[in-house]
Formats: C-alpha cells, sequence, structure tokens
C-alpha cells in the first residue's frame, strides 16, 4: 500500500484522530499538511517529529476551517510547498452538547461551520486539480452519529449526517474521474483527550477508570472496545490503496457493532 510520491491533507491532525490519520499515511510514505489549533512551538515539534520519524516531508498549515478563504488557501499551501495534492482527509470536528429547546443558535452555526460546511469548502477546493489528474482520493471522517442519532447532540448529528449525505453525492459525480470519496464512520476512539476524560472523571467519582470504561463503552457499543486512531489511520491508507479503487460514496463503520443493532 505504498503511497510514495503522494500529497495528502489532514485537517484536524494536530492532535487524536487526525493525527493518528496522518502519521498511518506519513508511514506509507507520502506528504502530509498537518492542520489544526494549538501551541505554534509543540506543533513545530509535532512536525519535525513526524518528519525525522518516517522520513516524509511534512508541512502545516493554521488555516481557520470555519472560513472558506483559509480553506481554499490552505490547498494553495499546499500544492505550494509539497506538490499537487492527491489525499484529503476532512476530519476536523468540534461538539457541542445540548436539548434542542436549549441549544445556542451560536453554537449550531459553529458545529455546523466546521463539522459540515469546511468538508464541502475542502472537497471543492481539491476536486478540480484531482479531476485534472485523474486520480484522488477523499476521505470524510463522520461518525457513528452520521448514521444514528443520541439525544442532545443535534448539530454534530445533522453535520455528520450531512456529511455521509455529501460523501455520496461527491462518489457519484467522480464516479469515472479516478477519484473516490468515502466516509469513515468511527464510534469511540480511545484518544489522549477521551483518555484523561475518562481519568478524570473517575477520580472525580471515586471509580475504577476500567469500570468506567465498559460502562461507557456498552452504553452505545456491543463490543466493549475502544477504537484506537491507528486503525482509523489503517484504514484511510487503505481507502487510499489501489485494492480500494472501486470502494466509493460508501460510509464504512468502525465502531464496535454502534450501527449493527
Amino acid at each position: 500500500m505504498s503511497l510514495q510520491g503522494k500529497v495528502a491533507l489532514v485537517t484536524g491532525s494536530t492532535s487524536g484522530i487526525g493525527l493518528g490519520i496522518a502519521r498511518a499515511l506519513a508511514g506509507q510514505g507520502a506528504s502530509v499538511m498537518l492542520n489544526g489549533f494549538g501551541d505554534s512551538a509543540q506543533i513545530e515539534v509535532l512536525r519535525a517529529g513526524l518528519a525525522a520519524e518516517f522520513g516524509a516531508r511534512v508541512a502545516y498549515s493554521g488555516a481557520d476551517l470555519s472560513k472558506p478563504a483559509q480553506i481554499a488557501a490552505m490547498v494553495a499551501q499546499t500544492e505550494a510547498e509539497l506538490g499537487a495534492l492527491d489525499i484529503l482527509v476532512n476530519n476536523a470536528g468540534i461538539q457541542f452538547v445540548a436539548p434542542v429547546a436549549e441549544f445556542p443558535d451560536e453554537q449550531w452555526d459553529r458545529v455546523i461551520a466546521l463539522n459540515l460546511s469546511a468538508v464541502f469548502h475542502g472537497m471543492k477546493a481539491v476536486i478540480p486539480g484531482m479531476q485534472r489528474r485523474g486520480w484522488g482520493r477523499i476521505i470524510n471522517i463522520a461518525s457513528a452519529h452520521g448514521l444514528v442519532a443520541s439525544a442532545n447532540k443535534i448539530a454534530y448529528v445533522a453535520a455528520k449526517h450531512g456529511v455521509v449525505g455529501a460523501t455520496k453525492v461527491a462518489a457519484i459525480e467522480l464516479a469515472n474521474a479516478g477519484i473516490t470519496v468515502n466516509a469513515i464512520c468511527p464510534g469511540w476512539v480511545l484518544t489522549p483527550l477521551v483518555q484523561k476524560q475518562l481519568d478524570d472523571r473517575a477520580a472525580r467519582e471515586g471509580r475504577d477508570v476500567e469500570d468506567l470504561k465498559h460502562a461507557f463503552l456498552t452504553e452505545k457499543q456491543p463490543m466493549a472496545q475502544f477504537s484506537k486512531p491507528e486503525q482509523i489511520g489503517a484504514l484511510a491508507v487503505f481507502l487510499c490503496s489501489d485494492a480500494a479503487a472501486t470502494i466509493t460514496g460508501a460510509p464504512l463503520s468502525i465502531d464496535g457493532g454502534w450501527v449493527a443493532q
């Protein structure tokens, strides 16, 4: 599954799932443009570390994905610094939780802008170049919540359902252009942030963290096991390979059986 010579842009990739995907792509030889918020010095350490570990070209864009012009500029920066963009992974996302009747208007707008509109603007920016070259891979990170719902997450669920729908539309349009468009739909993923939240909650409630993890997982998933960022990354690498050349328009669950119920 070598991706030598390919250039990838992964949004929201300075931590968590996005970083797992960036590492997986770099590990297969792709040049990678990172994107996300954070301390500039820490991000530079991360960028340089990835480049050294994998012998890959790694760059960084601090584009604010809620602003379409910055998304277009990020794509242009990727092409200027790394070369023609072959792989786009739309991963960046945020969450806000509240009942519908109490959901703040500004939080609805914020979640939709980053979780859904940024996916549209990203695809729009990269598709013309991929069409000219006759090859491309677009991977949109949706969620189990792109297929089913949970209470108090109206903006997130609506956005992720929209991502799955947008993925299907783009896949149909590009079916004979050498470009595939798919959505990965993770369930619970054990990122460092989730681990910290679980540790803090266990300490606060005086509970064993492993018992808390089991209760947390089995509320939604038949399988009492977290997915890992590197597993999401491995699926992304597969979708970029020739073996997946006819997989397009698919919402691919990696969720411990969550949506099988």
